[in-house]
């Protein structure tokens, strides 16, 4: 089964909704939001399925892309979608396992723009949310979109993010966070 992306692009997915693809108006709207960051940006795609959100983001001039997913047949995949379409300079990793374990080994690099996108009713969220503020993992100036189901919205406060919009497309939404800034002065 395969999807098309930015520029009539396609990409594999697997077949079902064992991956559950994020549909392509709520990824045209995503990337029409970000569309003068995704140039040049350190991406990390949380809960990657098909890798079609990480092979968007290089496709839009993305300088690093990182995916995390659990199944193995699908981080086949994205491996093949993201190789397709990286340019030399840009670079790839994919990480098969659970997020909350492969968070912790992403190290020191800090990400422009993270797109997290759980199964709708499982428990990742507040668990990732949490880790993402532990591990230092979103830029000063990024920004994480998550998506959820629009009645079951992740959590409005986590240390150190803040809502900054969300978003609802039919039986899907994305809540945005950034990091909270303290903007007292002295």
């Amino acid at each position: 089964m395969s999807l098309r992306i930015y520029g009539n692009r396609l990409v594999k997915t697997l077949p079902g909704q064992q991956t559950r693809p994020t549909a392509a108006r709520v990824r045209e709207a995503l990337f029409n939001i970000w569309q003068g960051a995704i140039v040049g940006c350190h991406w990390l795609d949380l809960c990657a399925g098909a890798g079609s959100m990480s092979a968007e983001a290089l496709c839009r001039g993305a300088d690093t892309v990182v995916a995390i997913e659990q199944s193995g047949r699908a981080c086949q995949l994205i491996r093949e979608n993201l190789a397709k379409y990286a340019r030399e300079e840009q670079q790839f990793y994919v990480y098969r396992g659970d997020v909350l374990k492969q968070l912790p080994k992403l190290g020191a690099r800090q990400y422009d723009r993270i797109y997290f996108d759980p199964p709708y009713h499982g428990e990742l969220y507040s668990g990732v949310l949490d880790a993402i503020a532990r591990y230092d993992l979103l830029a000063a100036d990024g920004e994480l979109a998550v998506e959820h189901d629009p009645n079951r919205p992740p959590m409005a406060t986590v240390s150190h993010l803040k809502i900054c919009r969300q978003k609802v497309y039919g039986n899907c939404a994305i809540t945005f966070y950034r990091l909270e800034t303290n903007d007292a002065t002295a």
